[in-house]
């Protein structure tokens, strides 16, 4: 049966209207009851939407339901539950968070005891057993705070970057008014930083609003005055980071991994000279890991699939265009504050504006809404829809690419294309942009 609650990074909709109390219950009271444990013990933390305490409230809910122990760890970015639950020996993670979404949207991410977001079997099992009714628990569980949680991420990310001093940089970090307000700031301060802070002050509205790593104007802005060496871009639940340099350009997850790729493979610090990235991923990617002699290999869009290729393959670096960067040297999901402080580390001395680490194929990237998933799918499989892209693909062919595939969490159709002019690309672009509006119409 093909899943309807779980996409490529766990259950995610509108908050209250998809997304109820009553869904997030069954979920955690479902999911805590396939734990082998005699009183598991599951860490819940959130972004700061004001939707978070409903959704902690009816998950604490659940979990004691099952007969497990809620552990409220508040506010904390999405990166800090695998590493707090393999810490502490916990039993399940939840975490509540839309991640890069308006407020008005909220989702759940469920993470397993070894840290790593459940399998898709699990999802499987627990969106087919969720209207069964639940065994009668053995006892009821507790809900209590879980102390101390924030410092002891602080404390690993601090333990990881020891040897990083950061006391000649001047940093701007865009918190989003989201899960890292509180420890972007606090860590770059205590490896020595002078740090200027935009976006941090969330009111449970304001997260994502014209901020964070998918609203650079601000940020770009301020860091093009001169003031700073380097901004850092967090997006709502803090897994994501971009970067902008002195100049005011945007350095994206493709740059930032080639960056760190090539700066632990000097090191010997990369595990089998490889690097997992996704389709969306620059040629110009391919090109520079070619030069360094580093292996690629190119997954499906979702940082689960990166995820999934880089276990399989033994590697520990991999990431994703949207600055989604997973280092299994630190940790099994992806953290923007730690690959904001791996960029650091990779540069050294350097600065930024200085970085070639690869060089870009002009790329324009255009999100299409369709009214509906069926819709999307409709367009997707229409005629026409298709021979434009092949059409388009095969006048690239040896010079750029052309993708066009759905969002695995909007009704979205993503259209990006790759060409050896930026001219040439947006022209690509628009005709197939046109093309597809035409099959939703």
């Amino acid at each position: 049966m093909a899943r309807q609650l779980f996409g490529t990074d766990g259950v995610r909709g509108r908050a209250g209207h998809f997304l109820t109390a009553e869904l997030a219950l069954k979920l955690a009271r479902t999911a805590v009851v396939r734990v082998e444990a005699k009183r598991p013990q599951v860490l819940i933390i959130r972004d700061t939407r004001e939707s978070g305490e409903m959704l902690e409230s009816a998950i604490a809910a659940g979990v004691s339901a099952a007969g497990g122990d809620a552990l409220l760890a508040g506010v904390l970015p999405t990166p800090a539950a695998p590493l707090l639950v393999r810490r502490h020996g916990l039993d399940l993670a939840a975490v509540i968070s839309a991640s890069h979404n308006p407020y008005e949207d909220n989702g759940i991410k469920l993470f397993a005891s070894d840290g790593f977001k459940l399998h898709d079997d699990t999802e499987h099992a627990i969106e087919a057993e969720l209207e069964r009714p639940p065994p009668p628990p053995a006892h009821i569980g507790r809900v209590r705070p879980f102390d101390g949680a924030l410092e002891d991420y602080l404390h690993q990310l601090e333990e990881r970057f020891s040897a990083l001093d950061l006391r000649r940089r001047r940093i701007l970090l865009d918190c989003a008014n989201g899960a890292t307000f509180q420890a972007a700031p606090e860590v770059f301060r205590r490896l020595g930083a002078t740090v200027e802070v935009m976006a941090a002050e969330p009111d449970g509205i304001n997260i994502n609003l014209r901020c964070g790593s998918t609203h650079l104007d601000e940020v770009v802005a301020r860091t093009s005055s001169g003031e700073h060496d380097v901004a850092f871009a967090f997006d709502g639940d803090g897994d994501r980071v971009l970067a902008v340099d002195r100049e005011g350009a945007v350095v994206d997850g493709d740059e930032l991994i080639a960056l760190a790729a090539t700066h632990l493979r000097r090191r010997d610090r990369l595990p089998g000279d490889g690097v997992a990235v996704t389709v969306m991923t620059n040629y110009g990617f391919h090109r520079a890991m070619d030069a360094a002699g580093i292996e690629v290999a190119t997954t499906a869009v979702g940082d689960r699939y990166v995820l999934d290729e880089l276990r399989r393959r033994g590697w520990a670096l991999g990431g994703e265009q949207s600055g989604h960067i997973i280092d299994l040297g630190f940790g099994p999901s992806g953290d923007g504050i730690a690959s904001a402080l791996l960029t650091l580390e990779a540069l050294g001395d350097r600065d930024l504006v200085d970085r070639g680490a690869m060089e870009k194929l002009p790329q324009r990237l255009v999100n299409i809404r369709a009214a509906d998933r069926a819709a999307l799918t409709a367009a997707l499989a229409d005629p026409g829809v298709e021979e434009a892209i092949a059409r388009e693909h095969a006048g690239l062919t040896g010079r750029g690419r052309v993708l066009v595939r759905p969002s695995g969490t909007e009704p979205l159709i993503r259209v990006m294309v790759e060409a050896p002019s930026q001219q040439e690309t947006d022209e690509i672009c628009d005709r197939l942009r046109r093309v597809v509006e035409a099959a939703l119409a």
